[in-house]
Order: C-alpha cells, then sequence, then structure tokens
C-alpha cells in the first residue's frame, strides 16, 4: 500500500471497532493522519510490521481482534515498541498518540 501523504497506517483483522476508534483518536490529538486497511493476516505483531514499512514515515499498528501492536521502522519484527492485549481505552489512545509523536519525532508518552 502506498500512500501519497504522510500518515500512520492501521492494519486490522477483525479489529475491535472500540480499540480502534480509541486508536484514531489519539493520533488525531497529535493532528496526524491515519489510514485503516483490512488485512488476511492474523497476527497483530505481524500486522504492526508490514504497516510501519508501507507508511511513508515508518510508523504503523496492529490491530487484530483484542491485540494490539504499534511498530516503527528500524526495529526487529516481533520486537513491537508496544505488544498489548486488551489494552484499556486510554491505553489505546497513548498508542495511537505515540504512533503520531514518532512521525513528529517527539518523545513518546509513557503507556499507563
Amino acid at each position: 500500500m502506498i500512500s501519497r501523504r504522510p500518515s500512520v497506517f492501521i492494519y486490522t483483522h477483525c479489529a475491535d471497532n472500540d480499540f480502534l476508534r480509541e486508536i484514531q483518536a489519539g493520533i488525531e490529538e497529535e493532528n496526524v493522519v491515519s489510514e485503516v486497511f483490512e488485512m488476511d493476516e492474523s497476527d497483530a505483531d505481524i500486522l504492526a510490521s508490514d504497516a510501519c514499512n508501507a507508511s511513508m514515515m515508518g510508523s504503523g499498528i496492529g490491530i487484530s481482534g483484542e491485540n494490539v501492536s504499534f511498530q516503527m521502522r528500524g526495529r526487529r519484527p516481533g520486537e513491537c515498541v508496544y505488544s498489548v492485549h486488551m489494552p484499556t481505552f486510554a491505553a489505546c489512545r497513548i498508542i495511537g498518540s505515540n504512533s503520531a509523536r514518532v512521525m513528529k519525532k517527539q518523545c513518546l508518552r509513557d503507556l499507563e
């Protein structure tokens, strides 16, 4: 997937819609755009890795069911920044915010 604008890519597989909504809200709070793609892969870590490699800015999130992963380009596959099962809504917002902060070269917020 190639985008013409800098954005956080979110690759999903049967994603929990509440998690997706909160992650996108965190991204929007940082004034960054996100793009969501439904994929066949069901492993959130692989989805996040693929999303960050496809994103122009190297920031990607994978959501599979109730699993959420956040990956940055340059990290090894399987070594996600965050990989959380059943995150709180506050954690989802922070993950979204942090994925946008990577693009803006700002410090990451602590995951609660």
